[in-house]
């Protein structure tokens, strides 16, 4: 095993809670046996300190960031650019440090169209999606899937104008084709029974309250494709409902490997292991 020294080029995940993430195991894994001088560390920190945290991480040995819950739209306003893509998504997942700047990009719009036609064996074009949650990782998956042809994406979140609002920058910003629903169940029953994929983007479900659930059972009807951004549990009880309906479902490690495949990619120009990054996250995980 090779120790950080001075030389030794950072990449730091913020987000509150970290507890439950296998990122940090996943790209050291990588690095090592890459032989890569670089090292991944959670921080956990409140969006309150966000702000002079980033700051303070930006001037030290850093390559870059990953950013998770709650930060991914508000670490924006601290950044000196932005990629195209990451600016139409109004959120970033990614960041990376050159020359003293930090740019932020977005790869989770990315990272789960992988996985859904890895693991769900379906394209996205030309299908009708209902869309649960309206964060970051929503935001980047909508943005996404429009751009790649979905026929419709129906937005449904706790607060509705948060729906609405993300509904109409999509049509705005790409093409006429997203709409927002009301968290009711008869509004969700209603458009998930003429729709192919259905999508929870929320942590509902995540550890450690496996126990929620983030729609009525009713809703998850046998001809979905179901998938959740969760990936601890490695099935949530959306998922194992939903199997055992009849669903095709898909986990949400799958979004997590290639999403930090890209980013791996963007910090180091290294091409990852990707084989190495499965085994080592599916062993968490099922630990």
């Amino acid at each position: 095993m090779k120790y950080p020294s001075v030389n030794t080029q950072l990449v730091i995940l913020l987000g509150n809670p970290l507890g439950h993430s296998i990122s940090p195991a996943m790209h050291n894994r990588v690095f090592e046996k890459l032989g890569l001088d670089y090292c991944y560390i959670p921080v956990q920190v409140t969006p309150k300190n966000l702000q002079v945290v980033f700051a303070g991480l930006s001037k030290m040995n850093v390559a870059g960031f990953n950013v998770t819950i709650p930060h991914k739209i508000a670490i924006i306003e601290h950044l000196d650019a932005l990629d195209p893509l990451a600016a139409m998504i109004g959120a970033v997942n990614t960041i990376c440090v050159k020359n003293g700047k930090t740019i932020g990009y977005n790869t989770d719009g990315e990272g789960f169209i992988r996985s859904l036609e890895d693991e769900g064996k379906i394209s996205v074009q030309g299908k009708r999606i209902f869309l649960l949650g309206c964060g970051g990782a929503a935001r980047a998956i909508a943005m996404t899937l429009a751009f790649q042809g979905a026929e419709n994406i129906f937005i449904c979140n706790r607060t509705y104008a948060k729906a609405e609002a993300l509904a109409t920058e999509i049509n705005l910003k790409i093409r006429y084709c997203a709409e927002a629903v009301r968290a009711l169940p008869e509004y969700q029953t209603g458009i998930i029974k003429f729709c192919d994929i259905f999508i929870n983007s929320t942590s509902l479900g995540m550890h450690p309250r496996e126990a929620e659930l983030p729609i009525s059972e009713a809703c998850l009807l046998e001809h979905l494709v179901v998938t959740d951004i969760v990936y601890n549990p490695h099935t949530t009880r959306l998922l194992a409902i939903a199997e055992a309906k009849g669903c095709r479902i898909v986990h949400g490690l799958g979004m997590l490997i290639h999403q930090g495949a890209a980013g791996f990619k963007l910090w180091t120009g290294v091409d990852p292991l990707i084989a190495e990054m499965i085994e080592t996250a599916s062993a968490l995980v099922a630990g």
